[in-house]
């Protein structure tokens, strides 16, 4: 008997070097079907992916806008200190001109007392004309400066307040999804607190055109590879797969992966140490969701969308279709 396990032991390690020579991902016995296991329907995964891209891209231009706004602040304050100085400049003038009286150009020459000094007050009279007139320009420049700035001023505060309509009418949308398929009540969940940091991933999804690294034979996107080796670097190393070729979500266009909460794979629902695994996972994804480009994370009964946080989300009754076995990310 012992003899008949050592075969067996020998025969699985040389399937296992098997599959890693010729690189098929060898799946544990648990692992999750090629199914459509992204729970409620085609249609609310379409609202909800149309819900989150609008709020997510809302966001970003809200955030530039106010980046914007915040370098135009710092130039308008730049500009109005130099028409105030430029300012004290004219009026200096204008007070030495009004304490002497100005003389016109002809007197202040015929006044010259030889060809050499006639000359010579004209050069004189050509350069403080220049002079004078240049401080001019420069205050209307200034000035012109500070008006400008002060109109792309309040072009940027409509355009934050356009894009905050803008999200607060994709949080409206998604939440609606959600209450009509039965799900979308508040739910509590993991707050990104204490997760590790992500590095900043590509901005563009760039299509399904990379190899997908778990071993399914398809296809990722280069924001997904990202999202993947960062997951891998935070310590999160167990059992994943990303691309299928069936059903309507995210996974047969390379924007989505499946982490196993427990380390034998899908199928059961997790408790425990797996629980914890899953909360600590999704917990790294909402802290990151801006550097990874998240569009979405499903765990355990709950979805959590950039728009609303975490809220209620019913599947067909299976672990992997409640998510109860695995954390969904799906990214932009």
């Amino acid at each position: 008997m012992a003899h008949a396990r050592s075969r067996v032991g020998l025969l699985a390690v040389l399937v296992a070097a098997t599959f890693a020579l010729v690189g098929i991902h060898a799946q544990p016995a648990g692992a999750a079907p090629n199914t459509d296991d992204e729970g409620g329907t085609a249609t609310l995964r379409e609202q909800l992916e149309t819900a989150s891209k609008g709020y997510i891209v809302a966001q970003d231009t809200l955030a530039k806008s106010k980046k914007e706004q915040q370098r135009l602040q710092t130039q308008l304050v730049q500009f109005e200190q130099d028409l105030v100085a430029k300012q004290q400049v004219i009026g200096e003038l204008a007070n030495v001109a009004y304490q002497r009286g100005r003389l016109g150009p002809i007197s202040a020459m015929l006044n010259a007392s030889t060809p050499e000094g006639f000359m010579d007050r004209a050069s004189a009279l050509d350069t403080l004309a220049e002079s004078e007139d240049k401080k001019l320009r420069d205050l209307l420049d200034a000035r012109d400066n500070a008006n400008n700035t002060k109109l792309a001023l309040d072009n940027q505060v409509r355009e934050q307040q356009k894009q905050v309509q803008v999200m607060a009418a994709r949080k409206k949308q998604a939440e609606n999804a959600l209450a009509n398929s039965g799900g979308g009540a508040s739910s509590d969940g993991p707050s990104g607190s204490g997760a590790a940091t992500a590095s900043q991933g590509p901005s563009g999804s760039g299509g399904c055109s990379v190899k997908d690294p778990t071993g399914t034979g398809g296809c990722i996107t280069p924001r997904l590879l990202h999202a993947y080796k960062e997951t891998k670097e935070a310590g999160f190393t167990r059992y994943v797969y990303c691309w299928r070729s069936g059903g309507s979500g995210e996974h047969p266009k390379g924007r989505a992966c499946d982490w196993s909460s427990a380390a034998s794979g899908f199928g059961k629902v997790s408790t425990g140490g797996d629980r914890d695994y899953g909360d600590r996972l999704a917990n790294f994804y909402i802290k990151n969701a801006s550097a990874l480009g998240v569009l979405y994370v499903i765990w355990f009964r709950r979805i959590w969308l950039p728009s609303s946080g975490w809220k209620s989300y019913s599947g067909s009754g299976s672990p992997s279709a409640e998510h109860t076995d695995h954390v969904h990310l799906s990214v932009t």
